[in-house]
This record gives structure tokens, C-alpha cells and sequence, in this order.
């Protein structure tokens, strides 16, 4: 049995807790606690675990002591354990009222093909349940996953080294960080080719985060547990006083939340220059903050179309940064691939310069959005969409890339069209047409949310009248 199969099998389990009201995301976090007792026996690393509360006495439960027995591990380990086992049980809780549901669940773990499961990674086979989780649309978990192709294209362009802090402040469950990791091995014999000291560096510092969702944050250490990385996943938010701590990385790789704060309320950050209730943005500042004034920190961001245009302290955070770094790149994404909003989104691609003014000089712009097919649940994003974007993204002179989707904008010509980046996009019919509204009975979009949605699509093409004028 492969990891694609086993995914599928405890997947399915989920069905028969629907009469114990679980939802999809719930199951999945409740998985987790049982999963982990699980993988520590096959790791050999149950030492770590005190002998009352390892797999094999859980194993051996039934019925209501099974039950009762349960909620006193979730809460031993919690309160009386240290390090990640703490981290990841800490206020856990059971949403499993009937005790022969949890015993199925039990079993069927128990009787999965572990040593085969070992040999394809205990680390993929839980990313698996993750995707499968942000896939199912009931779940609500596909506003935090990025896809995977994306995820892979980003990390594989801004190249993580060996000996470099890489951090993701909006970490979810850690997918960049997992795959910068993974980049790292590929290029390095597994660790191998470095030294013993460069070693322990990858393993507990290279790597880190932070994730503001407790039960997310779970889901992110598991999953950094499992991948063999010890790096520290803060649980927080990264715009409060707990992200001025995040500093000097080398590398940023990160899809923010997109919206703003409750009730419209202004960040509190006192080292952000501009103020604001922008989520997006202020993530933005965030991350030109955290980087290292190195000429050569990088980040890559994912961010909603309004990051690009919006006026007032959006510009002036759009400019700030053009000055602080070298914003070399914009991808303008497909729509429709984060599903579970519908939003229209961009990769970002910028370095810090080592002095806080004009770095940079001009801006590449892909447009990965116009001409594309309909992307969704059934038909996802692959790493096969960005061939020709990558081939652009690295070559020697840009200038020489005949791509109609491939364009340049100067940063002066930029700057007189009031600092907005809402170019790039090829100008046919098909703009338009691509610029659906989203089917209220497949995104449950209301109507106020169309409305703004129309009222986004006119201003759009305000901007690309406007725009026509900076090319002239």
C-alpha cells in the first residue's frame, strides 16, 4: 500500500464520525494526536513519551475506559510533557463522543503498511492528509494551503542555501518551510555534503515560522516533527509585538491572510512606517522589515490584487518598498486556485538592498492569468503551467525573452502612474472575459461580495485605460 492509498484509507474514516458532528478540519487535528503516538512507535522514538501513554496501552483499550483513558492522554501529555510533544497536545480536547468510533479509528491505523509508509516518507503521507483536507471544500482549509505546484515553483526560484534563516511569518502548516527544507536536501546529499555543525543548523534553526490558529499551529509543528526539522514555530500573530523579534532572514517565503483586521482596527506596530488595517499590506511591511539589509535576503509573497493598486497608505507601502528593495518580479497568478475565496493573487518577488533607497530600477511582470484555462477543484494548478515563467524568471537577459505574456515596466514610469503595479496584464478581449464574477452557488459568494466584486472589475479597467498612457 503507498502513501496515496493510505491517505485515501484514514481519509475515509472521516466518514464515519459525521453522526459525532466533526467537521473535516477538526477530524484531521484529532488525527494528529493519535497519529503521532502512532509514528513514534514505528520511529522508535517513544522515549520521548512517558510508558502509561504510548501506543501500544491506548491500543489495548475499549469502550468507555478507551474513552475515558483517551481524554486523560490528550491531557497528560499537554500539561506534563516538554518540547514538541507539549507544543502539539497542549489544551487538546476530543470532539469524539462515541468510544467505538474512536476504536475503528485506532485499528485502522494500527493495521496500516507502516514499513511501507516509512520507505515513501511518515513526513509525506501527512502532507497528503493535509492537501486532501484544503481540497475538500467543506473543510474551509484551502484558505491557508497553497497549492502545492506553487509552493514548489516559488521555493525552486528564490533557492534557499545551505547555512540561510528562512522564515515564513503566516506559516499555516509549514508548506514553504517543507519545501525549502526538502530544496536544501536535494542539493545537498540529504544533509550530507555539510558539515556536522552546518548539519544542526539546518535541522533547529534554519527553519521557522509563525501561525496565529492554535489548532493550525498543530498541524505545522506535526508536520515539521515529521520532516525532521526542530526550527521554532511561534504561536502568534506576526503583525503584534511578537513579530518585531522576527529579523535578519535571509530568505521570506509566505502566502499571507488576505482581508483586515476586526472591526477595521489600525496595526499597533510602532516599527511600521505606515499604519494601517490592511492585513496584506501590513504582512508586506512585515516582511521588507524582517529581511536582511544584505543585498541579498530575498522573499517571495503571495498577495491579493488590491496589494497592487489600492491608493492612500497602500501606495505609499507599494513605494517604500520599491525604494527599501529590488522588487524584480510579479507573477499575475491564474484565477479560481484559491478556491475557498475566489480571489485573483500575485507572487511577489523582491530583495533587500543594502541601503534603504532606489533599489529598484525596473519591474518584470508575467501574466500567467490572460488565456488561461479554467482552473479549479477538478482541474488544479501544475507545476507544467509555470514552465515558460520559470525559463523567463531565469534567464541571463530578460531582455531577450520573446514571450508575449513577459513584459517590463521602468520604475520612473511606475512611479508617475501613482505607484500602481496593476500591469502587466495582456490587453485583448479575453481580460475581460476571464474577469468572471464568481458562481454564487459554487463559491457561496453573497451578493454584497459580487458587488464588490464588480465594483473591483470596473476599477480594473479604469486602470488598464490609464495604464495604456504609462506605455505610450
Amino acid at each position: 500500500m503507498n502513501n496515496q492509498e493510505i491517505v485515501l484509507k484514514l481519509w475515509n474514516l472521516c466518514n464515519i464520525l459525521r453522526d459525532d458532528g466533526i467537521t473535516y478540519h477538526q477530524y484531521v487535528t484529532e488525527l494528529t494526536y493519535i497519529l503521532f503516538l502512532k509514528m513514534a512507535k514505528e520511529t522508535g522514538k517513544e522515549e520521548q513519551i512517558p510508558v502509561d501513554y504510548r501506543w501500544d496501552v491506548l491500543l489495548n483499550k475499549s469502550g468507555q475506559e478507551l474513552k475515558k483513558f483517551y481524554k486523560q492522554l490528550l491531557n497528560h501529555l499537554g500539561k506534563n510533557c516538554n518540547g514538541r510533544i507539549q507544543e502539539i497536545y497542549i489544551d487538546a480536547i476530543s470532539n469524539i463522543d462515541d468510544s467505538n468510533n474512536l476504536k475503528k479509528i485506532i485499528n485502522s491505523i494500527n493495521l496500516v503498511d507502516w514499513y511501507s509508509a516509512q520507505e515513501e516518507g511518515l513526513g509525506n503521507l501527512y502532507e497528503g492528509l493535509l492537501e486532501k483536507n484544503a481540497n475538500e471544500k467543506k473543510s474551509g482549509a484551502g484558505q491557508y494551503f497553497t497549492p502545492r505546484a506553487l509552493i514548489d515553483v516559488i521555493t525552486r526560484l528564490v533557492a534557499p542555501q545551505p547555512g540561510e534563516k528562512c522564515n515564513d511569518p503566516a506559516c499555516g502548516t509549514f508548506g514553504f518551510m517543507i519545501a525549502a527544507d526538502r530544496f536544501v536536501k536535494d542539493n545537498t546529499n540529504n544533509l550530507q555534503d555539510l558539515p556536522v555543525n552546518k548539519q544542526r543548523f539546518q535541522i533547529e534553526q534554519a527553519f521557522t515560522g509563525c501561525e496565529l490558529v492554535r489548532e493550525t499551529h498543530k498541524l505545522a509543528l506535526m508536520n515539521a516533527m515529521l520532516h525532521g526539522i526542530e526550527g521554532n514555530i511561534m504561536l502568534g500573530d506576526s503583525l503584534s509585538d511578537i513579530g518585531k523579534q522576527m529579523r535578519d532572514y535571509d530568505v521570506i517565503l509566505t502566502n499571507p491572510p488576505f482581508g483586515s483586521k476586526n472591526g477595521g482596527e489600525r496595526s499597533k506596530r510602532n516599527d511600521f512606517t505606515y499604519q494601517t488595517s490592511n492585513k496584506q499590506l501590513n504582512f508586506l511591511q512585515h516582511i521588507y522589515l524582517s529581511l536582511k539589509a544584505s543585498g541579498k535576503a530575498r522573499a517571495a509573497v503571495i498577495v491579493p490584487d488590491n496589494v497592487l493598486f489600492v491608493e492612500g497608505d497602500g501606495e505609499k507601502i507599494r513605494s517604500e518598498l520599491m525604494e527599501k528593495c529590488n522588487l524584480h518580479t510579479i507573477l499575475r497568478l491564474p484565477t479560481k486556485i484559491f478556491y475557498a475565496q475566489g480571489v485573483k493573487t500575485n507572487v511577489l518577488f523582491f530583495t533587500r538592498g543594502k541601503s534603504n533607497k532606489n533599489n529598484t530600477k525596473e519591474v518584470w511582470f508575467y501574466d500567467l492569468r490572460t488565456n488561461m484555462p479554467s482552473l479549479g477543484r477538478n482541474n488544479q494548478l501544475k507545476v507544467e503551467h509555470f514552465i515558460e515563467f520559470e525559463k523567463a524568471y531565469i534567464a541571463k537577459n530578460r531582455d531577450s525573452m520573446s514571450d508575449i505574456r513577459w513584459s517590463c515596466y521602468k520604475r520612473e514610469d511606475i512611479k508617475r502612474n501613482g505607484n500602481s503595479l496593476d500591469l502587466g496584464l495582456i490587453r485583448d478581449e479575453s481580460v475581460l472575459a476571464n474577469e468572471e464574477l464568481p458562481d454564487p452557488i459554487e463559491s457561496g459568494e453573497d451578493i454584497i461580495s459580487q458587488l464588490e466584486e464588480a465594483v473591483d472589475l470596473l476599477k480594473s479597467v479604469v486602470r488598464e485605460l490609464k495604464s495604456l498612457e504609462v506605455q505610450d
